[in-house]
């Protein structure tokens, strides 16, 4: 069987002095799928993304990404691989306020020599120019301009750009329509959805707005994986 993009087993994580937060006992996601991962507020969505992307550490259980356990790695290790293999798409964007567009956008390059290596039919400014021309702001007027002139919809894409360049194998989005409304939200989203599709990137969406759906392959409740008492508050 081909290595699973994300698989969980056996997980319990906890802040220190808290009770478990996250009692995972399985978690699979397939390479090239795309899920979305509803919950309530508090319930520990952001925290397990940040468990899957290695910034945070279980207390119990593993996490294999693209078959690597990624629990049993050094913070280094982690740092490099989450530079190489994920793309993170933030709630609050994260942007760089200071970098024009086109910087932001090519910012993960930078860090990482294995993810420019899959450029090597175009230059970072060009497929930067693709991301954001399929992702709906393909205005060359706004590529030279700092990232806090534009509008909240605008610097989502950019973040989305940002986070797709270099073809990540796994995308993580962490509630990043919250500020849409209706409209703008799914526009965003099929664009996102096709330029996934396209690139075989596997997505794994973090939302409390259910609407949003199916627009993927499949939908899961954190409260049906998460055994934990301490679930949804």
């Amino acid at each position: 069987m081909r290595e699973a993009a994300i698989d969980i087993a056996g997980l319990e994580f906890a802040w220190a002095g808290s009770a478990p937060l996250l009692q995972i006992q399985q978690l699979r996601v397939e390479r090239g799928e795309r899920v979305f991962l509803t919950g309530a507020s508090g319930s520990g969505k952001s925290t397990l993304l940040g468990l899957i992307g290695g910034v945070l550490q279980p207390r119990k259980g593993s996490i294999r990404i693209m078959g690597l356990p990624v629990n049993e790695l050094r913070a280094s290790e982690r740092d490099r691989f989450r530079g190489e293999h994920l793309g993170f798409i933030f709630q609050m964007f994260n942007l760089i306020p200071y970098l024009t567009l086109l910087e932001n956008v090519i910012l993960p390059l930078q860090f990482s020599p294995a993810r420019a290596g899959r450029l090597s039919a175009t230059t970072p400014e060009k497929e930067a120019v693709r991301l954001l021309g399929a992702l709906g702001l393909g205005n060359g007027a706004l590529f030279g301009r700092p990232v806090v002139e534009l509008s909240i919809g605008q610097q989502q894409r950019v973040a989305a750009a940002r986070a797709l360049i270099g073809r990540p194998q796994l995308l993580i989005a962490d509630e990043p329509t919250s500020s849409l409304d209706a409209d703008a939200r799914q526009d965003f989203l099929e664009l996102l959805m096709r330029e996934c599709h396209e690139s075989g990137t596997t997505v794994l969406f973090v939302s409390h707005d259910r609407s949003l759906s199916p627009l993927f392959d499949r939908s899961l409740a954190l409260a049906d994986l998460n055994s934990a008492p301490s679930s949804g508050h």
